[in-house]
């Protein structure tokens, strides 16, 4: 990606509001069009009714800006809510988080605005490391314990049957063993809970230890029930890649004070 931008000035506002990916040689304005030199060519801006279609180049639409009400509180930055005509996708990142982000797919048009819940890019099936900025998110996530194994076996964790499966525990949520060095051992693929048949069970999709009386937790999908992103303030990025013309006017997220 070019490192490098055009940036306009207005007469109307006094000042420089937008910034453009395209690189002219030289531009100038004459009878109501602006016109520029690029490779030894000739271009007149504002004819082509493909958007963001710059010296055969296409381009993506981008805002940038930042969420920072009560900058001294730790807070959760659960939601994003677009008031526009088109979802954009999103990045977001903050101080104290890796990045978030929202696929443009999902947004769900409310009201006439477009709202998703914020998504947490880290990676729940990563070997830990702690060098690692990836590994550096555990202490950030929500986990809940599931019990000390009786058996495991390949993808397979048995239990006691007296043991009682958290009902929260779900298909697609990540399970991990040594609580000093998390290990994944994969997502969940079935729960088998069948007690007079002498099943209590759950079934994974990575490699598990084959050793008796194992300590296991899991941490719910990432993705499908994010919990937001945590920081200070939150920095989000915007991007458009359609070629018809788009209209965004306001840009909010539900946020909540974190209590440690």
């Amino acid at each position: 990606m070019s490192s490098t931008y055009t940036l306009t000035f207005s007469e109307g506002v006094q000042g420089w509001p937008s910034f453009y990916s395209y690189e002219p040689e030289n531009m100038v304005g004459m009878n109501q069009y602006l016109y520029s030199f690029k490779g030894g060519n000739l271009y007149r801006h504002n004819t082509n009714d493909t958007r963001n279609n710059f010296y055969e180049r296409q381009y993506n639409s981008t805002i940038k800006s930042v969420v920072n009400d009560t900058p001294l509180e730790n807070k959760l930055f659960k939601t994003l809510n677009l008031e526009g005509d088109a979802p954009w996708s999103a990045t977001l990142e903050s101080d104290l988080q890796a990045t978030g982000f929202i696929e443009s797919s999902y947004f769900d048009l409310k009201e006439a605005s477009y709202y998703a819940f914020i998504r947490n890019d880290f990676d729940q099936a990563a070997p830990w490391d702690p060098n690692s900025p990836n590994s550096s998110q555990f202490p950030l996530q929500s986990v809940q314990g599931i019990g000390t194994s009786l058996t495991t076996g390949t993808g397979v964790i048995n239990y006691a049957l007296n043991v009682q499966i958290p009902k929260s525990l779900s298909v697609g949520d990540y399970v991990y063993h040594n609580l000093s060095t998390p290990t994944s051992v994969g997502a969940v693929t079935s729960i088998e809970v069948d007690i007079p048949s002498g099943i209590n069970r759950i079934n994974v999709s990575g490699t598990v230890p084959v050793t008796d009386e194992v300590y296991f937790f899991f941490m719910k999908n990432s993705i499908a029930e994010s919990n937001g992103i945590l920081g200070h303030y939150c920095v989000f990025e915007l991007t458009n890649t359609s070629t018809s013309p788009v209209e965004l006017f306001a840009v909010e997220s539900e946020v909540m004070k974190s209590f440690p």
